[in-house]
This record gives structure tokens, sequence and C-alpha cells, in this order.
């Protein structure tokens, strides 16, 4: 190693996780990430997102006035927000954070603004990534399309355009006949629409990151097929991992970035992070019978239709529900009957439907964890980033690559520490 380098075991391999590695690894560290399954497949929530890359994606789930429309996500299991009552109980702590989170307009002021300093370049990062990595054709800069029935619609969601455009979000509006000459597809009930023309979108999030962890292996890179069992300390130094076969990887320092499995990892490295799944659903039309211009976000379904090289994805729908609960199938379903109504001519036939369900870990302050453990500095956080994994990997990645080499983000530490939920 050269000097200043360190052996950091990066613990997942999702997108965060990669994006980590690859960063260290071009700072000259020696990198092994760990990791029970490939990355890039089905099992995590770096391959099933909606593959949105948006500077727009910065507004909090949680919103003012939000507390009154619990009861409505608790009785109607046909909405965009799901809680299921087995799960209540163990979620109800986690349910008044997030409530709380979004109590007031400064504080949902503060989350968009933290956001926005992962997500502002998100575009220009993945499409950099990807040229890299020697998939640049993978991330397409088409625009990001949001429509509405008609601009009263628009004008409905005030706070949120706002928070967006006071982040420098800028977009292009399109009334109802230059909106229909710009996507055809759409139902004529569409008659306003937003264009946010520096979005940009993932054909093959799979195929991307596997194509990153090549890229990882061939700068060095170790791949240790196991999970994080514990940490191992000597003199307060962290010197190594212990695996779930009870093996240990020799390290210097170690990034957290196991998605929803980071909680009981945090907990060992003495932080009690309010961590829990937001169950989320996409499918996949293969051979769709209508051609997106570019990704749509229907303002009634909240679902993001994203062509891929796979298919036509639709995705959205949020469930709070214990991990190991079964998926409710019905939750495709209806993404489905949002689709047949935003575009008449798209056909669903059963045959061509691919369905997933994954999970999204999400702090109750929609703030991903990024920094340092409470038991040691040589433990970093990665992790919590909700519905903005996948475009926010190449700045977190960047962040957690200068923390470990020294370099610091004072103001934007803040906002993600671990230290706010102690």
């Amino acid at each position: 190693m050269s000097m200043g380098s360190k052996k950091v075991a990066v613990i997942g391999s999702g997108i965060i996780g990669l994006c980590s590695a690859y960063e260290l690894l071009k700072a000259g560290h020696t990198v092994t990430i760990l990791d029970p399954k490939s990355p890039g497949g089905k099992h995590g929530a770096s391959y099933g997102h909606g593959c949105w890359i948006s500077p727009a994606s910065i507004v909090p789930m949680s919103m003012p006035g939000l507390w009154k429309k619990v009861p409505s996500y608790l009785l109607d299991s046909t909405g965009p927000l799901v809680i299921r009552w087995k799960s209540l109980p163990r979620l109800l702590p986690w349910l008044v954070r997030f409530i709380l989170a979004g109590a007031t307009k400064a504080k949902v002021e503060r989350t968009a603004h933290a956001l926005s300093y992962l997500l502002r370049d998100g575009p220009e990062r993945h499409r950099q990534l990807a040229q890299d990595v020697g998939e640049e054709a993978l991330i397409h800069q088409d625009g990001l399309l949001y429509v509405f029935p008609d601009r009263q619609a628009f004008e409905a969601e005030e706070l949120s355009w706002n928070l967006r455009k006071a982040n420098g979000v800028t977009w292009r509006e399109l009334e109802h006949e230059v909106l229909h000459e710009y996507e055809p597809t759409l139902a004529n009930r569409y008659k306003f629409g937003i264009l946010i023309q520096n979005g940009s979108h993932c054909l093959d999030p799979a195929r991307y990151l596997s194509a990153i962890a090549d890229s990882c292996a061939q700068l060095g890179a170790k791949f240790v097929r196991d999970s994080a069992r514990d940490f191992q300390f000597e003199n307060e130094k962290l010197v190594g991992i212990i695996t779930g076969e009870n093996e240990r990887i020799d390290c210097d320092q170690a990034v957290v970035a196991a998605g929803i499995r980071s909680k009981s990892l945090a907990a060992q490295a003495g932080d009690r992070i309010p961590l829990e799944a937001e169950r989320g659903y996409h499918c996949v039309i293969t051979c769709p019978s209508i051609n997106l211009k570019c990704p749509i976000m229907p303002s009634d379904g909240k679902m993001a239709n994203t062509p891929t090289n796979n298919g036509l994805r639709l995705s959205g729908q949020v469930e709070l529900a214990d991990v190991d609960a079964l998926a409710d199938w019905r939750r495709v379903d209806i993404l489905l009957n949002h689709a047949r109504k935003a575009y008449p001519a798209l056909e669903t036939d059963e045959r061509k439907i691919e369905r997933w369900m994954g999970h999204r870990p999400s702090t109750p302050d929609g703030l991903p964890v990024i920094g340092y453990s409470n038991r040691s500095q040589d433990i970093i956080f990665a992790f919590g980033h909700g519905h903005i994994g996948f475009a926010s990997g190449p700045a977190t990645g960047r962040i957690v690559a200068d923390l470990i080499s020294g370099r610091g983000h004072d103001a934007i530490n803040v906002a993600f520490s671990p230290g706010r939920f102690r």
C-alpha cells in the first residue's frame, strides 16, 4: 500500500457500497467488498428502483399536514402509501418521528436542501461513472416528465415545487397541445406537464451495477461472498470484520452500506438508528405496445413509468411492513391499473409481466445516514437513502472516500450524521 492508504472493508454491494468502493480504490486504498449475494441481483433495492436520476427528487415524503392522512393509509389498501395493521405497534415510534420530521415548512426546507447536495449533479455524476466503467449507453439524459390533469393539480403541489425551485431545479412547462405532441401516448385527460430537462435515467440497473463491480475488481478490489456479523477491535482500533462464516477480514476501516441489513450492524457499532423498510414494488412489461419518449410520473398515480432495455418498468407504491412479511402483489395490480389509464394504447398481457418487491432502507427524517459510528471513527455508515439511493450513489461514494481520506464535509456531515439520532 502507498503512504496514507488504508485497508477498507465495504459491507454491501448495492449502488452505495459499490460507489464507495470505487471512489476508495481511485484514492489508492485497498478494498474488500463483503456481500452474501452478487452485485445487481434481484434481492437488492439497487435493482428494483424506478431508474430515475433526478435533481428534483429532493422533496421528503413527510410534509406538513401528513398526520391527517394516516387514517387513510391504514384503511385504504389501494393508496400510494399503505401501513400494514400487524406492523403498526412496532412501527409506531418510527411513524411518530416520520410525521414530526415534516411537521413544518422550515423542517422540509432543511431536508430538501440537504438532499439537493446529493442529487443536484446526480445526472452528470452517473454519466461520468457510466463512461468510466464502459457502459455510457446505459445512462440516458432524455429528461423526466411529470404530468397532471391540469395546471391546478400542479399548483396544488406548490410547496413541493417551490422546494425544488429554491434548490436550483429548473424545468419547462408543457401545456396541453405541446404536452401531447411531446408524448402522444398519454391519455387526453393529462393537460399539463413539467419536463425536468437535465434529468436522466438508467436503462439497466443490474448491468450497470455489474459493470461498476467489474471495474472495482480491475482496480484491485477483493469480493467476499459472505455477510458481516461483527467488528473486531484491539486497543479501541478496528482490526477486522467477523463474517457470518466466522472468518476475519482484516481492515483498518469499515463502511457499512448494507441497505436494510445495516440496522443491526449499526447497533453493534454503538448507534441505534431508526431504520425501517419502505417496501416498494415494480413490474416490467416486456415488449410493450407503446414507446415512451422519456420516463413519466403521472401525478394521480405517483409512479415512475420508465423505458428500459428490458421493457417498460412501472414502479412505485410505499408499503410500511415488517421485512419478512409476505409481498402483497395487489400493489403491482395498482401500478398496472394506473398505467392503463395513463396510456390507453398500453397492452398488459400477463405473460409479458415480471413482478418485483424490495426494501428501501429509510430513516424517519428522510435523510440518509452518512458519517462516523458512535463507537469508532474507523467505522463509517452509508445507508438509509430511501427513495434516492440509486441517484445519490456517486455523491455518497465521494463523501465516504473523503471521510476515510481525512477530508471533511462539515456542513453536510451534520445533516447526515448518525449522531442526530443519539
